[in-house]
């Protein structure tokens, strides 16, 4: 078996790095139960890439300072963020353009001995939503989300809501990039993403449009919805400006 429990014959192993990317960001991964049984998950191969220590995956639904102190003391820590899009989010890139200016300005070397820490939920949009709103641990860090780009998810195999939503790896890769100030990240992240999906679409896999893309297209083959809060949320696909990840 490979490092990231697959077959030897479809063994994603020479794609990815020798050694574990060397970073300074320390990510929590808060996986929902149904993620954790699914088998073409991306956090493995995520895992796989950076140090144990610097990628940690916590399973649940709901947290709490008394079951999980961790990541507890991780949400009050000042240095952490959290990944999740919405009207009280700050544009990632922006924010680390204004340390990076704010440090130049007084004339300090920016030193990162020890870097951030960022939670992202692994899920699907519906159940990181619930997670995130149940969850009151998960209000306390500065939240944070990723602009939206030309780049569209390489997670081709399964359905997305929506053309600017990534998985959890692609999420993690855009934010690494960005908080280590290294594009290179990015590369080596996504290569093993990118030979899952060209595996699973040798052996049979679908290409999964986007409901954005089948809508966009006129072949949404389900029927569209009459409730107005329903078609607002149609909308939001389309409309939507900030990469969710999922």
């Amino acid at each position: 078996m490979s490092r990231v429990g697959r077959p030897q014959k479809v063994c994603l192993c020479p794609f990815l790095p020798v050694h574990p990317l060397e970073v300074s960001t320390c990510l929590y991964i808060v996986q929902h139960p149904a993620e954790e049984s699914r088998a073409l998950r991306t956090v493995p191969l995520l895992a796989a890439c950076l140090p144990p220590g610097k990628c940690k995956v916590l399973v649940g639904r709901r947290f709490n300072e008394e079951r999980n102190p961790e990541l507890a003391a991780v949400c009050r820590d000042s240095r952490t963020l959290i990944l999740y899009p919405g009207p009280d989010a700050q544009n990632l890139e922006e924010l680390v353009q204004k340390q990076d200016w704010d440090q130049d300005r007084m004339g300090e070397q920016f030193v990162r001995a020890v870097g951030p820490n960022v939670i992202i939920i692994d899920g699907t949009w519906s159940q990181a939503k619930d997670m995130f709103l149940r969850n009151t641990l998960l209000h306390q860090p500065k939240q944070v989300q990723l602009s939206r780009s030309e780049q569209t998810s390489l997670y081709v195999i399964r359905s997305q809501p929506s053309n600017i939503c990534l998985s959890t790896l692609e999420c993690a890769a855009v934010t690494l990039s960005i908080l280590e100030r290294n594009e290179a990240i990015q590369e080596v992240l996504l290569k093993p993403l990118q030979a899952l999906c060209s595996f699973q679409l040798q052996h049979g896999a679908l290409v999964h449009h986007s409901k954005e893309h089948l809508i966009r297209h006129g072949i949404y083959d389900k029927q569209m919805p009459t409730n107005k809060r329903k078609i607002k949320r149609m909308e939001n696909l389309i409309t939507n400006q900030h990469i969710c990840p999922r």
